[in-house]
């Protein structure tokens, strides 16, 4: 059994060690390393660059411009009532998120306020969180 085919047994991660040791004690090692990791297409690239290709063309939309395709927003499903329904929907849930961080901020707000006007009660009381200060006796 080779070298070789022992790392591919371990995995992605052992090419990836094996690069950074190569690294660590000899650069040119380590970028010879990394050279054929990536061109024999062990850590993810080389051949499988068509597949990343054509997921990320699916989720941009191919490309294209403005007007609810490529970066702009999501594509277009070749139905323009439902990419009008679609885009309704999808503002109305950024509010209703927008709505409930806003409602959170506020909840901590109070809860915070509440604690600290118990904490400043207690002060005043002299309880527990206004003795903070130790005993200390004086030898002689």
């Amino acid at each position: 059994m080779t070298l070789v085919s022992k790392l591919d047994g371990l995995g992605t991660g052992a090419w990836v060690a094996l690069a950074i040791l190569g690294f660590v004690f000899w650069w040119p090692v380590g970028l010879a390393l990394l050279a054929f990791t990536i061109f024999s297409g062990r850590i993810g690239c080389g051949h499988r660059m068509s597949r990343w290709q054509d997921k990320m063309d699916r989720m941009c939309g191919g490309g294209r411009g403005p007007g609810g395709n490529g970066f702009w927003g999501p594509p277009s499903s070749g139905n323009r009532a439902f990419d009008d329904y679609r885009a309704e929907t999808l503002k109305r849930l950024e509010d209703e998120q927008r709505e409930f961080k806003d409602f959170l901020e506020r909840l901590r707000m109070a809860k915070d306020k509440a604690e600290f006007d118990q904490f400043m009660a207690d002060r005043r009381r002299g309880g527990p969180a206004g003795d903070n200060t130790p005993d200390v006796q004086p030898q002689s």
